[in-house]
């Protein structure tokens, strides 16, 4: 029976007195390949057992290297985050990682202080999910010894590792899908989270725009969501002027988008208006949105992080993986469906 006080800390030095061994010996007795007598072993186990001990890995590690990876990461709630944040925990415990995850805001100021934090639990590596740190925050946990991988974050900071997807690529197919549809008022909808992400694909989108002599309109909503996207198909189509082909910069603002667009203004989709996302959401495929999107890759992304916290050298991506700048890059998949025509009305 277990003599165990849930007020006392059961260290390995009470184990140790109990078994009648050395500190040492219970030390190599928790460690795997280390060398102990089956007698001792066995002393030690059943101390251990009568005691309730476990093993402080954490306290263990420090000494060495603590095995954690943080994840910083806000809006965990909204699709995409939270589907890369499952995949990269699973994958991360599967490759024997401790992750500790910290819910942040997207501001400089926030993710500074939750990067801050990284440095006091000693963790081996941040991976930032939101937000962009400040170049001497990343000095310093380099100059720490941790790693810092930046998802969907390529600001160029010195030492960092970036792990993104193509917006220049999604950015010249959306408009030629809705040059295709016969689009001539062609708009761009974003919002005022103004991400590096978001901003990619907007600056992507009007450069391919002015490659081929076209004017973008482009509209700012609010909050990264559906009701941001409502309200602005509200205040557009208000307007004396108003588009006929938008590429939305999330899915959740194209859904909103195409509901307020649609009963507002009884605007059908795709025969008075085409739309376009990013992102693949589960919504996106509903059937009374069928949106056509471009999907991130969010596995094999999440895979790729774990192979640079893993692997002396990351294996290469076998498809549409590509280096640029120190950054690994993936192509979103294109997933068409109803919302664009298939040719001019």
């Amino acid at each position: 029976m277990r003599e165990v006080n849930p007020k006392v800390f059961v260290s390995a030095k009470m184990v140790a007195e109990r078994a009648g061994v050395s500190r040492s010996a219970v030390s190599r007795t928790f460690t795997d390949g280390a060398s102990v007598s089956e007698e001792t072993r066995r002393k030690v186990m059943e101390a251990a057992e009568a005691l309730g001990y476990h093993v402080n890995h954490l306290a263990r590690q420090l000494r060495e290297r603590s095995n954690i990876v943080c994840l910083i990461v806000s809006d965990m709630t909204t699709p995409v985050r939270a589907g890369m944040l499952e995949s990269l925990t699973r994958k991360l415990q599967a490759a024997g990682k401790i992750t500790m995850v910290i819910n942040t805001e997207s501001n400089e100021e926030s993710v500074g202080r939750a990067l801050k934090l990284t440095l006091h639990y000693r963790a081996d590596a941040t991976v930032v999910l939101s937000g962009t740190p400040s170049s001497s925050l990343v000095h310093t946990a380099l100059a720490n010894g941790q790693q810092v991988v930046l998802i969907n974050r390529d600001d160029g900071l010195h030492g960092a590792q970036n792990v993104g997807v193509d917006n220049g690529m999604a950015a010249k197919e959306a408009l030629f899908l809705l040059r295709r549809a016969g689009c001539r008022r062609i708009g761009l909808l974003t919002s005022q989270a103004r991400t590096p992400s978001l901003l990619a694909r907007e600056r992507c989108f009007t450069a391919a725009a002015s490659a081929c002599n076209l004017e973008v309109t482009v509209f700012e909503a609010g909050p990264t969501g559906y009701r941001s996207g409502y309200e602005a198909a509200r205040r557009v189509f208000a307007r004396s002027v108003s588009p006929d082909g938008v590429f939305c910069v999330t899915d959740l603002l194209a859904l909103g988008f195409m509901d307020g667009a649609r009963q507002e203004f009884g605007l059908k989709i795709p025969e008075d208006l085409c739309v376009i996302g990013f992102d693949n959401i589960e919504q996106a495929g509903w059937e009374a949105y069928q949106l056509t999107t471009f999907e991130q890759p969010l596995d094999r992304m999440a895979g790729h992080v774990v192979d640079l916290l893993t692997l002396p050298e990351p294996l290469p991506e076998p498809l549409r993986g590509r280096q640029s700048g120190g950054a690994a890059i993936f192509e979103p998949l294109p997933v068409w469906r109803r919302s664009v025509r298939a040719k001019p009305a």
